[in-house]
């Protein structure tokens, strides 16, 4: 079923995917652009850049299997990258938007560059936005530690959703976490066991073949936030662009600039995709 919201043109309904029900909302009419979400799993934090969006792009959020309104399938225990990039590339066929330009963000970054190896047919162009690859830096081990040392304290204190506000405030600021719509908030925390308990181990394992995205020719931009630099995911999106034999872009904010830059980071996916042709 769907529903039609009359006031911001949002359909919203669910698609069968490699046997999930996957929730997504689409607005705005034209060439289809669709979001990856990372972490939290709910494709309701671009809800502001969607919208800037819709005027000119048919745009698709979603919630990714398991999280948020998309429910976990029967016996769901843990997942891959590739199941993730096969999802995504399953919701645009379902709804007969392939090929779509894909921005990705965090982890939905790493889903999206295995989504550019697996199904490069669904893709017109790849906006990769600080994908988290700490295996591919020399001090991926330390930071990998830190990590796992934020996860066990949080645990500790305050459980799975306790874990999961320390590892939102790590990557969007504290700011910025405090200032998330309220049902959206609630939302990301519930995801915390999927989170932590199924989709983190595949995470941090994943490495992109660095000779298959040499020879991948999706069109693809590698960008990371100027309040980024020094950071080590500023680091890794450097390795993407440079193994795809590209410049890193900088765009303004930091990692999640669809919270706090919404304007400019939908002025440079218009940008990106009017460069698609």
């Amino acid at each position: 079923m769907s529903r039609v919201d009359v006031t911001n043109r949002t359909i919203a309904s669910t698609a069968r995917v490699n046997g999930a029900d996957l929730y997504h909302e689409i607005r705005g009419n034209g060439p289809p652009l669709l979001f990856i979400p990372g972490m939290t799993g709910d494709g309701g934090m671009f809800q502001h850049v969607a919208e800037r969006l819709a005027d000119e792009f048919t745009v698709v959020t979603y919630h990714r299997r398991g999280n948020s309104l998309s429910p976990p399938p029967d016996g769901w225990e843990n997942t891959t990258i590739d199941e993730q990039a096969d999802d995504a590339a399953g919701l645009l066929h379902a709804l007969h938007l392939a090929p779509a330009a894909v921005f990705g963000n965090s982890a939905g970054s790493v889903i999206l560059l295995n989504l550019m190896l697996r199904h490069p047919d669904t893709l017109r162009g790849a906006f990769i936005h600080e994908a988290t690859l700490p295996p591919v830096l020399a001090n991926g081990a330390e930071i990998g530690a830190a990590f796992q040392a934020m996860v066990e304290q949080g645990l500790a204190t305050s459980g799975p959703r306790g874990a999961q506000e320390k590892l939102c405030r790590y990557f969007f600021s504290d700011a910025n976490y405090d200032n998330l719509d309220p049902e959206l908030r609630n939302r990301m925390l519930g995801n915390a066991e999927v989170f932590l308990g199924i989709e983190l181990p595949a995470l941090v394992q994943f490495v992109p073949d660095a000779a298959a995205l040499s020879a991948c020719t999706v069109p693809a931009l590698a960008a990371a936030g100027i309040e980024s630099r020094g950071h080590w995911v500023h680091d890794s999106s450097a390795w993407v662009a440079d193994q795809m034999g590209t410049s890193l872009k900088e765009i303004a904010g930091a990692h999640t600039p669809y919270l706090d830059h919404p304007d400019d980071l939908a002025q440079s996916i218009r940008a990106f995709c009017h460069g698609l042709g």
